[in-house]
């Protein structure tokens, strides 16, 4: 589509105002004029200088419908296995109550489509929906500002500890092929607030399709929300979300995005570390064959002192596949005392296989502990020689390898469920099952 065709969208659907409250309109409106200013990113931008969005900006994507021919057996394989989680369930961008779930939720814990949200327009909604998740960063953001039409809405008040994950799942099936939806989430805290969310983005089928979600988490003073990001979606889809993060006092945020989805995908995952004392971690995994390009972009900005970030992104490709990873250290003349630690590594298994690494500091600050690195390689001999010492095959010997690559940055996540469910996904996306024995 061109960006005269997204703006004759956001034409369309603005006269269903209905979905629409008064407060939000010129929200919207603010968001589209700064779409058809920005226009989609070329590869001459330099955070884009990797990654062509032509496949996206060429094609023809049409509002997807509501509804959709997904069941509860589709979602077995997507859900970790769990009945007793809280789980809000997306088919093709909109809510889907009948294959939702509402686990056991603590006194005040507000788990909710976003777009019964805005109907009711709840006060949360309206004062911090947008405030995150700037519009002038980013086109695709802009996009989804304008044309949202649902997505979840999470509230953990102060002092409320949630003691099962927060299941967020966006499924698109084949019959929502040459679609797009732009799922745009809220999560808010109160101080001493605990939480995990799953965030997930999945497809039934091999459909093509353009998913555009933007993810805004709000962490106050003390708070710990742990978020872990799952990419799925089919191997023929495009995929661009944001993640935006925001931390108080004393707070912690703990992210994990694992990416194996879409011929080209690409995930922006910031945070802002606002007030002294703030803690964060960003660790991922990607892992990817044939032709599939994924992108991995993080800032984290230590505006406040006294803050730790730590970040630990793994890559595995295969076949002909191309990665990026562009990992920005920001900290601010205020923010002394700064400890930050930023790596970045990656495993290729093929010849023609291909990553553009890119960690990078920006300190203005003179009392900081900063480090980065990154590396590029394949698998160890040495350690393939020891193997097949101990009687493996090679190829046996390559699994193990691979998988151990793999599961050191999965080991960090500290729910059993979710590292179980992960590092199956992490065999069965390269490694097959893992030998019976190592002699």
């Amino acid at each position: 589509m061109t960006v005269q065709s997204y703006v004759d969208a956001y034409s369309a659907f603005t006269r269903d105002h209905g979905r629409n409250p008064a407060w939000l309109l010129p929200v919207r409106r603010a968001a589209i004029e700064r779409f058809r200013e920005r226009g989609f990113p070329t590869t001459h931008d330099e955070d884009w200088h990797f990654t062509s969005v032509a496949p996206i900006a060429g094609a023809e994507f049409a509002p997807m419908a509501g509804g959709g021919d997904v069941d509860l057996a589709d979602l077995d394989a997507l859900s970790f296995g769990q009945t007793g989680w809280t789980q809000l369930v997306f088919v093709n961008g909109r809510y889907t109550p009948e294959l939702s779930s509402a686990g056991t939720l603590p006194r005040g814990v507000e788990v909710r489509s976003l777009a019964a949200a805005l109907r009711d327009d709840v006060p949360l909604v309206r004062e911090r929906l947008g405030s995150l998740a700037a519009l002038g960063h980013d086109a695709f953001v802009a996009l989804n500002t304008a044309l949202f039409v649902d997505g979840a809405f999470v509230h953990i008040p102060a002092n409320a500890i949630v003691e099962y994950p927060i299941h967020l799942l966006f499924v698109t099936d084949a019959g929502a092929a040459s679609g797009v939806s732009h799922p745009r989430n809220l999560i808010v805290t109160g101080r001493n607030a605990q939480a995990t969310i799953v965030e997930s983005y999945a497809a039934v089928g091999d459909p093509v399709y353009f998913t555009n979600p933007v993810t805004e988490v709000a962490v106050a003073e003390n708070a710990h929300i742990t978020h872990l990001r799952m990419q799925r979606e089919s191997e023929r889809a495009f995929h661009v979300g944001t993640t935006q993060a925001h931390q108080a006092r004393h707070s912690r945020y703990t992210s994990f995005s694992f990416a194996t989805g879409g011929a080209l995908s690409r995930m922006n995952i910031y945070t802002a570390l606002a007030e002294p004392g703030a803690e964060v971690t960003l660790n991922g995994l990607y892992m990817a064959d044939g032709s599939q390009h994924l992108d991995h972009q993080t800032r984290i900005e230590h505006i406040a002192p006294n803050c730790t970030s730590h970040e630990v992104y793994k890559g595995v490709l295969d076949g002909a596949a191309h990665a990026v990873f562009n990992g920005k250290v920001y900290v601010h003349p205020e923010a002394q005392k700064t400890d930050g630690k930023q790596t970045n590594n990656n495993l290729l298994l093929s010849p023609d296989a291909h990553v553009d690494t890119k960690p990078q500091l920006e300190i203005f600050a003179d009392d900081v502990k900063c480090t980065h690195g990154a590396t590029v390689g394949q698998l160890d001999e040495v350690a393939l020689f020891y193997l097949r010492s101990r009687g493996l095959a090679l190829e046996e010997a390559k699994t193990l390898l691979t998988y151990a690559f793999a599961a050191d940055v999965v080991q960090r996540i500290d729910d059993l469920t979710v590292r179980a469910g992960l590092e199956a996904l992490a065999r069965e996306r390269f490694v097959g099952p893992m030998p019976a024995s190592v002699g």
